[in-house]
């Protein structure tokens, strides 16, 4: 049998995909949309170590969110969290040049602008996007093992940004401005612009007030910094400097608790520090501290709990159904939120429930999240950026910017949960 007649057999045995959770996805299932994401990527890669006009330079080669010959609006520049999702399903030896080069970029971009930006494009260095540049650095350092002078190295950048930018006082990085915490910001001081550094643009969250708030999301991925560098120093034999941000990473959980932990509904909230009391917005940034680690069994079973409102039948929304009204905000849309679903939000949730233990709710997400994208696939030939996970077979709602296909971290976090669900049955 040819590849071509198996892959039509495939289609037309999925397109009644079960959505039932106790029915698993088997290889053969998901083997044509995996060659499918095998030979997209070639279409993402970019090679411009040189400035060309607005886009900036950067050394090595790296993968643009998408790709699509039908319509003006097309990416060619380097974006930060993007990068850190797409590499997610190519952490093997196949891929550890493409991999390794992408970080190279990253943090050949902070030495020069001092800010690892939104993306390479000279318009975007005045914010930056949700910093995952020590977790970045860790799964190259185990899936490549570069050594202890390569770790030492990055480690030092991934501090600088660190206070540099995240913990900043003033401009161009006024950030750290409440209690230790801090918010997301952009060099214009404009509301709108600092949501943009969020990667949530846009979202109800924030209310249309990005500056006045302390996101939950940020605040657990300094944490992470602080328990990186701290991992780090261990490696490297440096007690006193480890035990130092053992004690930042404990100041903020505390402070964070304090704030933005809301014990009756068992969730992380934003914290508007203006009006000094949390957003009323229930969000999957809230179990952003779960994937860093920091909450303790209590808090882990009751944000399991949590889990539920945002479950659907094809995943999890980006916020709970809040009524209609809500949403409205001025006239932008958020096409983060409710309906809507987001790759790198599952996988950042799935982490979090393998860290603390809880096997089998990661493995019902994550098959619910498979069938969804698989779903389309099998219907349309194409992944999205984003999906309707309430009525998978409809559209997701649109955002800002037109609705992309292809797509980098959607295939990134589809291979991966691939990998570690299919790949691996109960």
């Amino acid at each position: 049998m040819s590849s071509f007649t198996k892959a039509k057999g495939f289609v037309s045995k999925s397109l009644k995909l079960s959505f039932r959770p106790d029915i698993q996805l088997t290889p053969d299932d998901v083997a044509a949309a995996r060659e499918y994401i095998v030979k997209y990527w070639p279409k993402m890669e970019r090679y411009h170590p040189k400035d060309d006009e607005s886009l900036l330079g950067v050394p090595k080669p790296y993968l643009v969110p998408s790709y699509s010959a039908k319509i003006g609006f097309d990416y060619n520049e380097l974006y930060y969290w993007d990068s850190y999702f797409m590499v997610q399903g190519m952490l093997d030896k196949e891929h550890q040049e493409l991999v390794s080069g992408i970080l190279e970029n990253l943090m050949a971009l902070f030495e020069r602008f001092k800010v690892v930006p939104n993306a390479s494009r000279t318009y975007l260095t005045g914010r930056s996007q949700p910093p995952f540049l020590t977790t970045f650095i860790f799964d190259v350092y185990q899936a490549y093992d570069p050594g202890e002078a390569w770790l030492k190295k990055s480690i030092a950048i991934a501090k600088k940004e660190y206070e540099s930018v995240w913990m900043g006082v003033k401009k161009p990085n006024e950030r750290m401005v409440y209690e230790g915490l801090s918010r997301y910001y952009d060099i214009n001081y404009l509301h709108d612009l600092a949501e943009a550094e969020s990667g949530w643009d846009m979202t109800p969250r924030f209310e249309r007030k990005a500056l006045n708030y302390l996101p939950v999301d940020l605040n657990a991925l300094l944490f992470k910094y602080e328990k990186d560098f701290a991992r780090a120093a261990k490696i490297f034999g440096e007690t006193r400097e480890a035990a130092k941000w053992e004690d930042a990473a404990e100041q903020r959980r505390i402070i964070m608790n304090k704030l933005m932990w809301d014990k009756n509904k068992g969730l992380y909230y934003d914290y508007n520090f203006v009006k000094q009391k949390r957003g009323s917005v229930s969000s999957l940034a809230g179990f952003f501290p779960m994937w860093a680690g920091m909450v303790d069994d209590k808090q882990a079973a009751a944000l399991v709990k949590a889990v539920r409102r945002f479950e659907n039948k094809g995943g999890l929304a980006t916020t709970d159904a809040l009524p209609l009204g809500q949403f409205v905000l001025g006239s932008m849309p958020t096409q983060w939120a409710y309906p809507n679903g987001w790759a790198p939000l599952q996988y950042i949730v799935i982490k979090a429930l393998e860290r603390y233990g809880y096997h089998a709710d990661a493995r019902r997400l994550a098959m619910k999240w498979l069938k969804t994208n698989l779903a389309w696939f099998n219907e349309h030939k194409v992944f999205l950026e984003k999906y309707n996970v309430v009525s998978p077979e409809k559209p997701p709602l649109k955002g800002v910017y037109p609705s992309q296909t292809g797509f980098g971290w959607t295939n990134a976090v589809f291979e991966r949960l691939c990998q570690d669900y299919v790949d691996r049955p109960q």
